[in-house]
């Protein structure tokens, strides 16, 4: 499948320039990290949230686990995990399990793990268990203007 065409969009309409390196399948995102040789406070990963206002999108490194009170604190609700179901809505042009952490290009809030921006490059998947974007941190982080910044990783 390789890049979602939302993404290329996405990317296309901020003049965002990306590369895309190949991986074999896995199951967990810090298990891509490892067989991508990238480090796992790199490999920005999505995780769908859903509370009472809607869903929401954290975004953390893969090396991480994401502190579901932390994020209630944030967000000011309770929140929990979408099921895969209601991800894969959310996500019409990707596999299963393969979401990308842009959620603005999906029209999804996002909020972000604020240790991410120390980053000088990020990785996270194109929409498929096969793809990894790369881009200059710079880049994730004017893509990721728009999201709140907290610290919620474990």
């Amino acid at each position: 499948m390789g890049i979602a065409l939302t993404l290329q969009s996405y990317f296309g309409d901020h003049h965002v320039a990306y590369d895309i390196t190949r991986h074999d399948r896995t199951g967990t995102s810090s298990r891509t990290a490892e067989t991508s040789h990238v480090p796992g406070e790199r490999l920005a990963k999505g995780v769908v949230l859903k509370s009472a206002a809607g869903y929401i999108l954290a975004v953390l490194p893969a090396s991480r686990r994401i502190a579901m009170e932390a994020v209630e604190q944030v967000t000011g609700s309770p929140v929990e995990l979408a099921s895969e179901a209601e991800a894969s809505m959310l996500f019409p042009d990707c596999d299963q399990g393969a979401i990308p952490v842009f959620g603005e290009a999906y029209g999804i809030p996002a909020m972000v793990e604020a240790s991410l921006d120390d980053s000088r490059d990020i990785y996270c998947e194109g929409g498929d268990h096969l793809c990894l974007v790369r881009m200059d941190g710079r880049d994730f982080r004017t893509l990721m203007a728009g999201a709140e910044r907290a610290h919620f990783a474990a």
